[in-house]
């Protein structure tokens, strides 16, 4: 490679993590591309399956299984909005991680503390919520602080 394919892909690589005030309303390039993913990857790995689950359902439904089958349906579903626009469906992402987050919290922590997780149907579950961990670092937090909770942005000139 020469050196100045090299900087390029130097350059490349040090603008995905350079905030873009012109276009991402300064969240970092590689945060929106991994968003991007993650809506993708929520409607590939939760919503087609549930869509399939509700689609083939025959005769009357469970009440509370019926209300998680629409909800796992209808987030992913949405979330395809995020690969267009992916700061506009962050209120879904912070749905996700806030109810799986207290899922874990309410039901999964007891259960592992007392030594029954393993053994109880939340088992399965519990591992599959756990990888939420992964996503808190996605999410553009200092965005969503300055949009919901309209606190000031630093100036250009302070960056």
């Amino acid at each position: 490679m020469n050196a100045i394919a090299g900087n390029r892909a130097s350059s490349f690589v040090a603008s995905l993590f350079r905030p873009d005030h012109d276009r991402h309303e300064g969240v970092r390039p590689i945060q929106i591309h991994l968003l991007r993913v993650l809506y993708l990857l929520m409607f590939v790995g939760v919503g087609l399956p549930t869509w399939g689950e509700v689609l083939r359902h025959a005769g009357p439904w469970d009440q509370v299984r019926a209300v998680a089958a629409c909800v796992w349906v209808a987030y992913p579903t949405l979330g395809v909005l995020g690969l267009l626009n992916p700061l506009r469906m962050l209120p879904l992402v912070v749905f996700m991680l806030f109810y799986k987050t207290l899922w874990l919290a309410v039901v999964a922590w007891p259960l592992w503390s007392g030594g029954q997780l393993a053994a109880s149907p939340a088992n399965e579950m519990a591992h599959v919520f756990a990888g939420v961990i992964a996503i808190y670092p996605i999410v553009p937090w200092g965005h969503v602080l300055r949009t919901w909770l309209r606190l000031p942005a630093r100036t250009r000139a302070a960056r």
